[in-house]
């Protein structure tokens, strides 16, 4: 085991604090670095040191990771949403670092959640593209952790193949999956306004051994984010002499949107503000217009069917704020707040409205941009950047900031630099796919959106037209934009192709 990787970078990064680093902090890390040099001879000296007794003092930071569920970008009061209330994520955008330009590559529940799993692109870890199930020989973000010492927990939504013991999680409490209802799953349900019910049937919590919790519901229900919240503050309850590592998957506000208890009526709909590019219908077939999203609201979209679907949507982010409250009240009682990093983010965002789509099936800003924000020991308080990550960066960031080295399997990058403040930029381009229909690059002013299927482009100024109501890509003094946009998407596009 080398020490110095494993604890030291975060020693450094914990010292620069929550400003600038200043010639007296200087100081203070050179103090550190000898103490630290001394420290690992130590270890290096004394054989069979560094056993579990001495784990109880392990200075590496935990990990927090909660991951919603077709959450906009825009859905968080404090990043200037005027009518939701989060209470909770309010506060670590206070106390943490948020990143405005986050990108969900793949915008979709499964293969967003295999890149965040394996920290590489559906093309490389084969979700979707090598039939729906992982590749052989890629380390799981957990077993990268897990092999390094830490405790592994699991709570929340599961939808990827295997399950999360099978890939690297110690520990699960308030999984929530398929299967476990019988016939009771296979009963038609009907939600607000009379719909029917197609996402979650069937599903079930499970305990960590896999037998079905009936009494919680099956499929989605009001008391659904408690559920998952109870099952991740179970775990934290948890005595261990190791950090952790606790990944929390909440299913909201994922649809249906069942309003939860104390929540009727909270958001009037006609107080709730429309997308400033919302439509009727999308103006062509993007790859999914028969998709089940797209059918979640009938043909065109009308201003108060949005705005009934928007109020509700609050209603079950609100309720979510409030539980990842208590995750964190419950952190806090532990002792292990002040040494845990915490990130929340999203899988995907969702149109709900905007470009006359429902769904997250598009390359939209709305759908391929999520929340992000991290926040803990040695992250900058307050801050905000536009340096574009992808939600598969995680993996490596947190290898990093652990002092963990970072698996061969992995793709990501980490964006710890911008954490440090030694870099603005990690990605100068990101790229997105949806299947075979859809192809999109995003450089810091423009994007590309590339429709194979249909021979159809978008160019987009996101600078001047943020909300992408102009596409530009037909006028001529935008044409070598344009050709320079499409070289860097198929050069970037044919690398991803493993021979």
């Amino acid at each position: 085991m080398d020490v110095t990787c494993e604890w030291y970078p975060w020693v450094r990064l914990a010292i620069r604090g929550r400003n600038n680093v200043d010639g007296s902090v200087q100081r203070i890390m050179t103090g550190i670095r000898a103490i630290a040099s001394v420290f690992v001879a130590a270890i290096v000296i004394l054989p069979g040191y560094w056993t579990e007794s001495a784990m109880a003092a392990d200075p590496r930071p935990n990990f927090l990771v909660i991951v919603s569920d077709d959450q906009r970008p825009d859905t968080i009061a404090a990043l200037g949403n005027p009518v939701i209330e989060t209470p909770n994520l309010d506060r670590l955008v206070r106390d943490g670092m948020t990143f405005t330009r986050a990108t969900c590559a793949f915008p979709l529940c499964v293969p967003s959640r295999a890149e965040i799993l394996t920290g590489a692109s559906g093309f490389r870890n084969g979700v979707p593209y090598g039939g729906g199930r992982f590749k052989p020989g890629q380390t799981f973000w957990a077993d990268a952790l897990r092999g390094a010492g830490y405790q592994t927990w699991y709570s929340g939504k599961w939808m990827n193949d295997g399950s999360p013991k099978t890939r690297g999680y110690d520990e699960t409490s308030g999984l929530f999956s398929s299967g476990g209802a019988g016939a009771l799953g296979k009963e038609p349900r009907y939600g607000r306004e009379g719909r029917l019910i197609t996402g979650y049937r069937g599903w079930t919590f499970k305990t960590d051994d896999g037998k079905p919790e009936l009494q919680k519901g099956i499929g989605l229900v009001g008391e659904t984010s408690q559920h998952i919240a109870d099952g991740a503050i179970a775990l934290l309850q948890r005595d261990s002499d190791r950090p952790f590592f606790l990944h929390v998957n909440f299913t909201a506000p994922h649809d249906p949107l069942i309003i939860p208890p104390g929540y009727e009526g909270k958001y009037d709909p006609a107080a709730v503000p429309l997308p400033d590019n919302l439509l009727p219908e999308h103006p062509f077939d993007h790859g999914n217009l028969k998709g089940r999203d797209e059918q979640l609201l009938p043909w065109p979209r009308t201003e108060r069917d949005v705005r009934r679907e928007i109020a509700a949507y609050y209603a079950v982010i609100d309720d979510m704020d409030h539980h990842i409250g208590r995750i964190l009240q419950s952190l806090r009682q532990s002792g292990q707040y002040d040494n845990t990093v915490i990130l929340f983010t999203s899988d995907h965002g969702l149109a709900l409205g905007s470009h006359g789509l429902m769904g997250k099936q598009n390359m939209y800003e709305h759908t391929i941009g999520v929340p992000f924000i991290i926040a803990g020991p040695g992250i900058p308080n307050g801050q905000r950047t536009d340096a574009q990550i992808y939600l598969r960066d995680m993996y490596p960031t947190t290898c990093e900031l652990a002092g963990i080295p970072i698996p061969a399997s992995v793709q990501a990058k980490s964006f710890a630099p911008i954490l440090r403040g030694t870099a603005d930029e990690i990605h100068p381009a990101v790229f997105g796919y949806y299947h075979d229909a859809q192809r999109m690059i995003r450089t810091k002013r423009w994007k590309l959106i590339r429709y194979p299927l249909i021979d159809k482009v978008q160019l987009f100024d996101l600078e001047n037209d943020p909300d992408e109501r102009n596409d530009l890509s037909a006028r001529g003094e935008y044409v070598s934009i344009r050709e320079e946009l499409v070289g860097q998407m198929r050069d970037w596009f044919e690398k991803q192709v493993v021979k």
